[in-house]
């Protein structure tokens, strides 16, 4: 056992292999790295002095500005489902549009993007959406594994609808896969890649699969309209449409201060963060309901998934180190420009390989365990990072409806009736995986769709 390149690659499945027995991921991570880097130092493979930078590449974690918008935008969208904005504005819309086939199934869409855009959190979006639609569709007479699709698909444009944690933690991975893929061509000046111009280059394809899950329910409402029901006539409310109009203005007011300072240029996204952490709260403070308790809970929660995510930052790095001390990054590289048909046969294996991995992972393992070695390897093919960033994360966004570990699915089994089965809830997302890989190839044959806003704004 004297070949690194066959010892690094090796430690993929055994980090594999240890999250499918339930270890968490950031201590794998670590853990993995820690012992292969042992024995790699036991066979006199790799210098353990390599690790000295360890603690640098920690501290730079730490005092990252742009990954300070993490926790901010984590507070305002737990926040937000906290004071129950989100249960109003569903209400409304389905009283308004429930009377027509499919309506009450394009209100849940029209509200899991407008949550997306407030919050960024998926679990949040699709428990509250279980909580609050999943009951109103089984008493209409919703066929079951649709109403399930719905929820699960909607929950997950919190991914790619700006603004998203995922596109922050890639932003800052393609920022140093771009500088590493210049240097090695001799470029010792790239341009940078923002965070800022990654939400706007997934604003248009969030809206895309938006726009592709509403025409599958409007299809099905036309041809099988028996699935998708208008709800009864006593359960519409009056003065519907003041209602609408007076649950859809906060939001609004508050995704145009967020996402319109960033994408106007008035602010980056950490300052925009704050700005919606704040509007969160002021918002929910003026519809009163907010109070000492929801402040505490919603802190609570933002500590956790903050700290859940700094922890596997750290975990990735220390794992991503081991793997190249052992030169596995090199065989990557080798493997990918060698292969038959140059960047279109390399881009759809990493593609392969990510949606594969979607099964058995969620989308933060395969974000650290795949990108920080693939993608300097890909840039260097002369591709816009923004635009393969954006198909990462719409690939990316899959992972959370592919069966078994799909977490939306997951969610959604938590708050589920019994009466709703879980093979009712993997039959539902099947066109909806369907119409994901749809919008990957629409990425694909129409790049400008990520590419047109950002350079058109910037």
């Amino acid at each position: 056992m004297t070949n690194p390149e066959v010892i690094g690659i090796i430690m993929f499945p055994t980090v594999i292999g240890f999250l499918l027995l339930g270890y968490p991921v950031a201590f794998t991570l670590a853990g993995v790295a820690m012992a292969f880097a042992g024995m790699g130092w036991a066979f006199d493979i790799i210098d353990l002095g390599l690790l000295n930078s360890v603690p640098s590449r920690i501290f730079g974690i730490m005092t990252n500005l742009v990954f300070v918008a993490i926790p901010l935008f984590v507070f305002m969208g737990v926040v937000l489902e906290r004071s129950r904005i989100a249960e109003n504005l569903l209400m409304s819309l389905g009283a308004l549009f429930g009377s027509m086939r499919g309506g009450l199934g394009l209100s849940v869409i029209f509200v899991g993007a407008l949550l997306a855009a407030s919050t960024g959190v998926v679990g949040a979006t699709v428990v509250t959406m279980g909580l609050l639609s999943l009951p109103a569709m089984m008493k209409a007479g919703y066929d079951k594994p649709l109403a399930c699709g719905i929820i699960c698909s909607s929950g997950t444009l919190g991914q790619i609808i700006p603004p998203s944690t995922v596109l922050i933690l890639l932003a800052d991975i393609l920022q140093g896969a771009n500088a590493q893929a210049q240097m090695a061509k001799g470029n010792f000046a790239p341009d940078p890649v923002s965070v800022v111009e990654l939400f706007a280059g997934a604003f248009l394809p969030g809206l895309m699969l938006m726009g592709l899950y509403a025409s599958w329910v409007v299809f099905i409402a036309i041809f099988q309209g028996h699935k998708c029901p208008a709800l009864v006539p006593e359960e519409k409310a009056d003065n519907v449409g003041a209602q609408v109009i007076k649950s859809l203005v906060s939001p609004l007011m508050l995704i145009g201060a967020v996402l319109g300072s960033i994408l106007m240029g008035l602010a980056t996204a950490t300052e925009a963060a704050a700005i919606g952490a704040i509007g969160a709260v002021i918002l929910a403070r003026v519809q009163g309901k907010f109070n000492l308790d929801v402040l505490k809970s919603s802190m609570h929660s933002t500590m956790l998934i903050s700290s859940m995510i700094f922890l596997i930052l750290i975990g990735a790095s220390l794992f991503s180190l081991v793997f190249r001390m052992f030169q596995g990054d090199v065989l990557v590289e080798e493997f990918l420009h060698n292969m038959p048909g140059g960047m279109v046969s390399a881009m759809l294996f990493v593609m392969l390989v990510i949606f594969i991995l979607g099964f058995v992972l969620d989308f933060i393992e395969i974000m650290f365990l795949v990108l920080p070695i693939v993608a300097p390897i890909m840039l260097v093919f002369d591709i816009s990072p923004i635009w393969f960033g954006v198909m990462i994360a719409v690939n990316l966004q899959t992972s959370f409806l592919t069966p078994p570990f799909g977490f939306s699915l997951f969610y959604l089994r938590s708050v589920a009736p019994d009466s709703v089965k879980t093979t009712d809830i993997y039959r539902g997302i099947i066109p909806f995986v369907l119409l994901q890989v749809t919008g990957l190839a629409l990425l694909w044959f129409f790049p400008a769709l990520a590419t047109w806003l950002p350079s058109f704004l910037f």
